[in-house]
This record gives C-alpha cells, sequence and structure tokens, in this order.
C-alpha cells in the first residue's frame, strides 16, 4: 500500500500552480476543466508525488487549518531564500537535533507546507 495523491480545494487555481511550481519545484502533469470549474494535478519528475489542485467556483473551499505536507529537497537553503526573495513569510530554518533540519512556509490556500532537508 501507497499514498497517491493529496487533493485540495483552491481559492485560486494559478497563484497555488505558482506556489507548488516554485516552492516545492512540483510541475503540471494534467490539467482540464471540470464543468464551471479546473483541475491541474501537480507531480515531480518521478510521478511518485502529486497534488491535485481543484478550483471549483461555488465549492467549500480548503482552509489548511491543523494540516501540514511536508517535502524533501536537498536545497533548503535556497528554497529559504527564494521563499523570502518571493514574500511568502517563511519560517527561520529550525534544526532541533542532528537528523531534523526544515522550515514551513503557508500556500496561498493557508496550508503549511515543511520543506526539509535531506539528510
Amino acid at each position: 500500500m501507497y499514498f497517491r495523491q493529496l487533493s485540495l480545494m483552491v481559492k485560486n487555481l494559478e497563484e497555488s500552480i505558482e506556489f507548488y511550481e516554485t516552492i516545492t519545484e512540483l510541475t503540471i502533469s494534467r490539467r482540464f476543466k471540470e464543468g464551471p470549474g479546473e483541475i491541474a494535478f501537480m507531480a515531480n519528475s518521478s510521478g511518485e508525488t502529486e497534488i491535485e489542485l481543484v478550483y471549483m467556483p461555488q465549492a467549500q473551499k480548503f482552509e489548511g487549518k491543523g494540516f501540514f505536507i511536508c517535502f524533501v529537497t536537498d536545497k533548503l537553503d535556497a528554497m529559504h531564500k527564494l521563499a523570502q526573495a518571493r514574500g511568502l513569510n517563511p519560517s527561520d530554518i529550525r534544526n532541533p537535533d542532528p537528523q531534523s533540519r526544515y522550515f514551513y512556509v503557508y500556500d496561498p490556500n493557508g496550508v503549511s507546507v515543511m520543506l526539509r532537508q535531506k539528510l
């Protein structure tokens, strides 16, 4: 068994796509219209990680409270600087023990996204 994908109801599809392309380096793998809305699937290059961004004008939106997503990166410092340069107000980089180094940033929908360094 494995975890296949995460689906998020978003307020603004373009803002959400830009965030996930920039901060998590996911790219659009599929995108299509669905009734009055639109859906974009974002994936990493190997296709093992996938997020479905769903924009439906009349649907309830996810507010992100009490929820976070963790992505592993080998360029934590560069991504932290990028998040700062984009005005995303990332947390400080935390290093609570020799195995953990990470920071948090919020996506446009209030989802807390953790970027963690490969150690």
